[in-house]
């Protein structure tokens, strides 16, 4: 995990009858943002036949109990491949509901929860993880159900490399600290509830797209050959570049002026740098574009349609 910038939870604590509310906040300006709650995160596992909590000292006492919650019906992005560029930062939402026993209060100033999607073996060992920059915020269906809302933020520029565009898990975690400091070096885990559940849903990251083209010459006579060029490209996670997308089959395709509908040409593949290149005989004024059906690792994309006058 990448550290990034602490978000601070919105402060003050609500009723549950207040309905939409932070289901993670804070008493004062001391709140904790998510990179400091991950720490506890972190040190709540127990790992097999040796404790996870090297971050703390030997005053650490007892073992988190079992917090009667959980997460169901998880989305990310809508059901939709999350597409990132090379340097902007890509927001997405997720949604979810969390059932959890009725003396569990999800706006209490010390509890955290928060659904993340990770890439590895399992949440405990992962080979990435991305999470949103603030805490969901939680809508009471019930004095035992809740909807809520949150967001994945991804920073491609330092959280992502190439091997991340993959598919990816949704996790949730769920802290009550019951008035203990997250933090503390002396805390007492058995007073601490802890849930987490993974693999929730999935999702894909995928890496953006571009594609152009250039149809020349232009004007042309009747029976002449027109020249058709244009490129792909695609976000390189590992340079923060956009580098050509090699051997990838891509449509060649015509509208006709006046209509609404192109027809595929034929099909032609990128060279070595993403570029391509073919001919076709004009018959007709209309616009000429490259079609990428996409691919598990990089989105469809169509360039913008390049007119020829015929005459």
């Amino acid at each position: 995990m990448r550290i990034r910038a602490t978000v601070a939870a919105v402060s003050g604590a609500l009723a549950i009858s207040a309905l939409t509310v932070p289901a993670s906040q804070a008493a004062d300006s001391s709140s904790y943002g998510k990179d400091d709650v991950r720490k506890a995160v972190q040190s709540a596992r127990q790992a097999p036949g040796e404790s996870a909590r090297s971050a703390y000292t030997a005053q650490d006492a007892g073992t988190p109990y079992a917090l009667a919650l959980s997460f169901s019906n998880v989305k990310v992005n809508s059901g939709k491949p999350i597409v990132a560029g090379t340097t902007n930062r890509v927001t997405v939402p997720v949604t979810y509901k969390v059932t959890h026993a009725a003396d569990i209060d999800l706006n209490a100033t010390d509890f955290y929860l928060d659904v993340e999607i990770y890439r590895g073996a399992s949440y405990s060992e992962w080979d990435n993880l991305l999470y949103g920059d603030e805490w969901p915020v939680c809508t009471a269906t019930s004095s035992t159900t809740a909807n809520c809302k949150g967001t994945i933020d991804v920073y491609p520029d330092f959280e992502l490399t190439n091997a991340d565009a993959t598919t990816w898990k949704a996790a949730g975690y769920a802290y009550d600290f019951n008035d203990q400091d997250p933090l503390a070096e002396d805390i007492d885990w058995s007073k601490v509830g802890y849930a987490e559940q993974e693999a929730l849903a999935t999702t894909k990251l995928q890496r953006f797209s571009k594609l152009t083209v250039n149809a020349s010459p232009e004007p042309v006579k009747k029976g002449k050959t027109i020249t058709v060029t244009g490129k792909l490209t695609r976000a390189n996670w590992d340079t923060h570049k956009y580098a050509g997308y090699a051997g990838q089959s891509v449509k060649l395709q015509f509208r006709k002026k006046g209509s609404s509908t192109y027809t595929t040409l034929k099909t032609i593949k990128t060279n070595s740098y993403g570029d391509l290149k073919t001919t076709v005989t004009a018959s007709t004024d209309g616009y000429f574009r490259y079609s990428f059906a996409g691919t598990a690792t990089t989105p469809a994309v169509n360039a913008t349609g390049d007119f020829v006058d015929v005459n």
